[in-house]
């Protein structure tokens, strides 16, 4: 019987090797896509600006104690709303009298942790739950997505209040209501991108060949899941950056002594009319610019992982 040979496009390059087997035409061509994408990513100014901006948000956030002139809770009601560059206060002083630059710092440390862990932790069940209702094909993948739609009806701020009735405001009210709002829309990206992928060439031959679905799922599916999936997720960080701030400006986020910029916003607003506008803006304008170097980080990954959109 004459031997039949495959289309090499039906079968990727990990089913052709043995298993176990290092490719060195594949692992070539894996280093020059990589090359390819850190020469693009490198080539976008927005997105350099963006991951330099959280970096250096990271740093003072990591080096807080060290980076803040002045403890942030101290108080000098002698020089209360003092402006920028007043007695060596390079951003003066809120309400209180306490220094606005270091509120600043000690803010960014909250917001960065509570933000970026709950997302995070937002990935990792997204992709349990896109990949099993994207791959299977049963009535219980149909219900868990339409759960995952109810929750995009869901009004996140009510669930924010009821939990916080529950376990009082703070940072596991906020890091809880962060993290549902973010999974269902890390979950349709997964599931989406599941749903295009598993009747394609490769997964029918990997069936032929007798892989398991779990198989097919973590060695075939999930690499190609993963791109739009962190692209996703540091887009999404700029977005609940301002969804944390809003929390705490209506209280529900992290309550005093630990300083937050949403709650210096609502207590700057409350002085504005004084005269004080810097209060207010300095923290809104350190939300918007870590909101926008997230966006931007994330439209920079999406055009280095996948230049044809």
């Amino acid at each position: 019987m004459p031997e039949i040979d495959l289309p090499g496009e039906l079968l990727p390059g990990d089913l052709r090797a043995p298993a176990g087997a290092d490719n060195p035409a594949d692992a070539g061509a894996r280093h020059g896509r990589g090359r390819e994408a850190f020469s693009r990513f490198r080539a976008n100014r927005p997105a350099i600006v963006g991951a330099a901006v959280i970096a250096l948000a990271a740093l003072m956030s990591l080096a807080a104690p060290w980076l803040a002139p002045y403890d942030p809770n101290a108080a000098d009601p002698a020089l209360r709303l003092a402006g920028i560059g007043t007695h060596g206060h390079w951003l003066g002083l809120d309400a209180q009298g306490r220094d606005i630059l270091s509120r600043i710092v000690w803010g960014g440390r909250s917001s960065l942790a509570i933000v970026v862990s709950s997302v995070l932790a937002a990935c990792v069940a997204s992709l349990g739950l896109g990949l099993y209702a994207g791959f299977s094909r049963g009535p219980a993948a149909a219900v868990l997505m339409r759960v995952v739609d109810m929750l995009f009806a869901f009004p996140m701020i009510l669930l924010a209040i009821n939990l916080a009735t529950v376990f009082g405001a703070g940072r596991f009210t906020a890091g809880v209501t962060v993290l549902l709002s973010a999974l269902p829309y890390l979950t349709r990206v997964v599931y989406a991108g599941v749903r295009a992928e598993r009747d394609r060439e490769y997964v029918e031959a990997a069936r032929a060949l007798g892989a398991s679905p779990a198989a097919i799922v973590l060695r075939e599916i999930l690499p190609n899941v993963l791109t739009p999936l962190v692209v996703y997720g540091t887009t999404l960080c700029g977005g609940m950056i301002v969804y944390l701030a809003g929390l705490s400006f209506l209280g529900l986020g992290v309550q005093p002594p630990t300083p937050d910029w949403g709650r210096m916003v609502s207590e700057g607003a409350q002085v504005m009319l004084l005269g004080s506008a810097h209060v207010a803006t300095i923290p809104a304008l350190a939300i918007v610019a870590l909101s926008l170097a997230f966006n931007w980080l994330g439209d920079g990954l999406r055009d280095a992982l996948d230049p044809r959109g």
